[in-house]
């Protein structure tokens, strides 16, 4: 650090030794004071020292900015609930609507119309244009501090001793330094964007995972702040210092220079690791670890370059060892609990596979345990860890099973596809221990194949929450993305059916067979048909229906199979697909759209109007639409739900108009 000081005592041509007293600057060597040297070099000086000065103050006030954001959130999140849990419809009765809920819901309404549709998705991926708009607020505000405060001026001051030359100094040094200063500020930040137990998730009751667009984003912005930073003082103290390429050579041979090179090295690592094209090829285990480990590398040659800003670089080691401790003791206490009469320690659960061959799309696993647990929140979920096949890898998965609140013991299901890394080792560990399995003597029954889970978590939090008990349910799946969407309609029908409510379910399926997924809670919701007002599509996109045949042909009609007692009628085009008819309310259909010959367009429903038809069916209350699956999917109901929102209906007290999605977009980009 001497050396580091004495290099920054010449550089600023600050004469130590007729320092009078020295003067303290936070994040930055001390100034002597008076300064003695000539008056264009006093003048840079003190440009210098006041730019940092206000650099530091103004990342306090982005952190205060945060800081209040955050406290104003989590109050009103607390204040403004009111509770509709107590209060029950029946007949006729409607629920009171306040001015303020009102005018709460307009402001909802008229948000999602416009904020809710992808933006920009070539640069953005699939993200929200609310996320896009949070990000470009961030990026002006920043972009503020960037430029306020500097006085941009230049002197040519001579060099001390070698007369005739002389040295440029720019205000290109204090700004460099600025932008170097916020860059380190926003460090913190980007850790806790990317905190599995996020503290911003306990504040503002937003899921972790919707955090992580804005954590690449800001990471990208740490990039551009970071190279700004080393190509102004390249210029510098390349070109502009005199005489040349003496004091270049001296100044990059610098200790806190090299581990400023070795810094940079490691975030353009980490952003190249980063972009979807390196995710695909690598593989998203790899860009996890490799991610982890250059972070830390990072930060701590960031911490060799400038100790004096550790307060920004120990924060974001406490926050991510912190995140790290919490996991490992939720997932410990989690599986201590779990022994029931044997000897106290660490065991994983025996969790029942049941395997779905498929050599097209891959193979579908289904995973059944029960656990001794508190139950989780409808729409949380859990990381699985298989130390049969890697402990060091865990993938996070929502379970399509229901919590029971007084039951001490959870139920476990999940469905995944096999596709590749550990998914694809669990798919052929299933096969090979199905293949060795017995068959009993006695009942002649194939034993099932069991698999060993680590659990971890729940995370995330309740998708259910904001439901009152007039809402309206769409849930939208495509494949296995039902886990996710299942939990919700499991729990309506397990609650007093209410007059007028809708409810109902579209399920994208390959094929017919993929019903067997999830044959036992099918079997429960078909049972809830007439109760609860519940209709259920399936739509069929890679196989034929059984009534065309090999021959049929592009134009053929599409066959709707229409269960529970109805008759089998067939239609046109998806849009008519409202046409069936039969007793009760609700309806069970299999649509098959994999028509030969056709377009894949034709192949995949209309879900837009899918959730118009619906809309337009309700009769009162709002409407949630719950959906998981494919990013096309998901983007397509984006679109489609902002355009049914209608601020001015739901302000004139048509709540029909007042239309949320969530959505599981976990792994988006």
């Amino acid at each position: 650090m001497a050396s580091t000081l004495n290099m920054l005592s010449a550089r600023h041509i600050q004469n130590m030794s007729d320092a009078k007293s020295l003067q303290h600057h936070w994040g930055y060597p001390d100034r002597a004071v008076p300064c003695t040297n000539d008056v264009g070099s006093c003048e840079y000086l003190d440009v210098v020292y006041h730019s940092h000065d206000l650099g530091m103050m103004y990342t306090g006030i982005l952190w205060a900015t945060i800081g209040g954001i955050l406290f104003l959130w989590g109050i009103g999140k607390r204040l403004y609930q009111p509770s509709y849990q107590s209060f029950q419809l029946s007949g006729s009765q409607t629920r009171p609507t306040s001015s303020l809920i009102r005018l709460k819901n307009t402001i909802a309404s008229y948000g999602r119309r416009y904020l809710l549709p992808d933006c920009l998705r070539p640069v953005f991926g699939r993200t929200t244009r609310l996320q896009v708009l949070i990000l470009l607020t961030l990026t002006g505000y920043l972009t503020v501090w960037t430029f306020v405060g500097i006085v941009y001026k230049k002197w040519v001051t001579p060099v001390k001793n070698m007369p005739g030359v002389y040295n440029t100094r720019t205000s290109l040094g204090p700004w460099s330094d600025r932008i170097g200063v916020l860059a380190y500020g926003l460090t913190p930040l980007s850790v806790m964007l990317a905190s599995r137990e996020s503290i911003l998730s306990v504040i503002t009751g937003v899921p972790y995972q919707h955090f992580n667009f804005l954590h690449r984003w800001l990471g990208y912005i740490i990039f551009v702040q970071a190279g700004l930073h080393t190509i102004g003082w390249c210029v510098v103290e390349l070109r502009l210092y005199q005489p040349q390429p003496t004091v270049g050579l001296e100044w990059i041979a610098q200790q806190y220079i090299i581990w400023g090179v070795i810094a940079m090295f490691f975030l353009t690592v980490m952003l190249v690791l980063s972009t979807p094209w390196a995710i695909r090829r690598t593989g998203y285990e790899f860009f996890r670890k490799t991610h982890y480990v250059f972070a830390m590398i990072y930060i701590g040659a960031c911490w060799g370059h400038w100790a004096k800003l550790n307060c920004f670089l120990l924060p974001s080691l406490l926050i991510w060892f912190l995140d790290r401790g919490v996991r490992l003791a939720r997932t410990g206490l989690l599986h201590y609990n779990y022994l029931q009469g044997a000897r106290f320690g660490f065991r994983s659960t025996a969790a029942t596979i049941t395997h779905f061959p498929d050599a097209d799309n891959g193979d579908v696993v289904r995973l059944d345990f029960d656990h001794p647990q508190e139950p989780w929140s409808v729409g949380q979920h859990f990381y699985l860890c298989f130390p049969e096949i890697s402990i060091w890898q865990s993938h996070p998965f929502t379970p399509c099973s229901l919590p029971k609140p007084q039951a001490k013991s959870q139920a476990h299901s999940y469905i995944l596809r096999a596709k590749q890394g550990a998914t694809k080792s669990l798919a052929e560990l299933a096969t090979k221990k199905s293949s060795a399995a017995t068959v009993t003597k006695e009942l002649e029954e194939r034993v099932a194949p069991t698999a060993s889970v680590i659990l971890a978590g729940p995370y995330g939090g309740s998708i259910v929450d904001h439901l009152l008990p007039d809402t309206n349910i769409l849930c939208v799946a495509g494949g296995t993305g039902v886990t996710f969407v299942l939990p919700v309609l499991l729990q309506a029908i397990n609650e007093k059916a209410i007059q007028d409510r809708k409810l109902e379910l579209i399920w994208v399926i390959r094929r017919e067979t993929d019903l067997s997924w999830i044959q036992q809670e099918l079997d429960s919701l078909r049972g809830a048909i007439s109760t609860h007002n519940l209709r259920i599509r399936i739509f069929v996109t890679r196989q034929i229906s059984p009534e065309h045949g090999a021959g049929a042909k592009a134009h053929a009609n599409t066959q709707v199979h229409v269960l529970e007692g109805q008759s089998t009628v067939s239609s046109s085009s998806l849009s008519s697909a409202d046409k069936c008819t039969g007793s009760g309310e609700g309806l069970y259909t299999i649509q098959h759209l994999g028509v030969p010959g056709a377009d894949a367009n034709l192949r995949h429903p209309d879900l837009s109007a899918l959730v118009r038809e619906f809309v337009g069916s309700t009769v009162r209350g709002a409407t949630s639409v719950f959906a998981s699956g494919p990013g096309g999917m998901i983007s397509d109901l984006r679109r489609t739900t902002a355009s049914c929102n209608s601020g001015k209906k739901v302000w004139k007290g048509d709540e029909r108009f007042d239309i949320k999605l969530v959505c599981d977009d976990r792994l988006e980009w």
